[in-house]
């Protein structure tokens, strides 16, 4: 660029069945989420299938992938796991890997505080700031991150990128996994007037869309981030076989080559040089 007897006798033959029954449940008590995986064989992974170059469907052949996709595919492979793909709105993933609907949730997540109280994250694999998009020809009268102030802001309800623009009082409008292509004209017709996100995939998106009224606001850059894959806190031993492969990934090049590919070239697993504001979230 991802779980019985009768009579004298019978009570005789009860302790049997009972101290059977107390192995039997010492034993599923010990076997842990990621005995599950590794005897199923396969990896369950919540995505969007609509976040470019995160997650996102091949026009040509209708194949899922994306940075995040490519790898998890890898940290599969490395893990001698099958990994199942689960396409959904970033708003129920959380919940998903909560209630163990999936193991796992790719899909270009930052990480923060309140999240990490929550859910446990992998290593890093990307670094990255906040941008805001806006109409090119007027700037959506926006020159600051202060003038956030009643605009209407696009994006998903529990994105860090919304609690920015609550935290400034902008308006809301919500969107269900919509596509990149609907977010952006929107803000170029008018609709609606900014769009909160990570820097590299905003740079993307005006790259594949030339002709709307659309730019990256020059004055606005905003809480540095890192990017991880999200899993159940319970699921200690899963997080540790992904965080080792995937710092075999970084440490062997990995990261990077599938960086470069789906973010033109740049490598977004090391830190950006950017002076930054700091948006301290209620």
């Amino acid at each position: 660029m991802k779980r019985m007897t009768k009579g004298l006798a019978a009570s005789l033959l009860l302790a049997v069945p009972l101290a059977a029954c107390g192995d039997s449940s010492t034993d599923q008590a010990e076997t842990s989420r990621w005995d599950e995986i590794k005897e199923d064989g396969t990896l369950t992974v919540g995505t969007a299938g609509t976040l470019y170059p995160a997650s996102f469907r091949e026009e040509d052949s209708d194949t899922l992938t994306g940075f995040d996709v490519e790898l998890m595919k890898e940290v599969g492979k490395r893990l001698d796991l099958e990994v199942q793909f689960k396409e959904m709105a970033f708003d129920n993933m959380l919940t998903s890997v909560q209630n163990g609907q999936v193991d796992v949730a790719a899909n270009d997540i930052s990480v923060t505080e309140d999240r990490k109280e929550k859910f446990a994250f992998s290593t890093p694999y990307k670094y990255t700031y906040g941008t805001a998009i806006v109409r090119k020809s007027d700037l959506s009268g926006i020159e600051s991150i202060e003038d956030l102030k009643g605009k209407k802001a696009a994006g998903e309800a529990t994105t860090v990128f919304m609690d920015v623009a609550r935290q400034y009082g902008a308006e809301e409008v919500i969107y269900d996994n919509a596509t990149n292509d609907q977010y952006l004209r929107d803000v170029s017709t008018g609709r609606t007037d900014v769009i909160l996100n990570d820097y590299y995939l905003q740079t993307l998106a005006l790259a594949f869309f030339p002709d709307f009224d659309i730019t990256i606001h020059p004055d606005i850059a905003y809480n540095p981030q890192e990017v991880a894959f999200l899993m159940d806190k319970e699921n200690a031993e899963l997080q540790e076989n992904i965080d080792r492969v995937l710092d075999e990934m970084l440490e062997d090049g990995t990261v990077k080559e599938l960086s470069e590919t789906f973010y033109n070239g740049a490598d977004v697993s090391v830190e950006p040089d950017v002076d930054a504001t700091i948006v301290e979230l209620d």
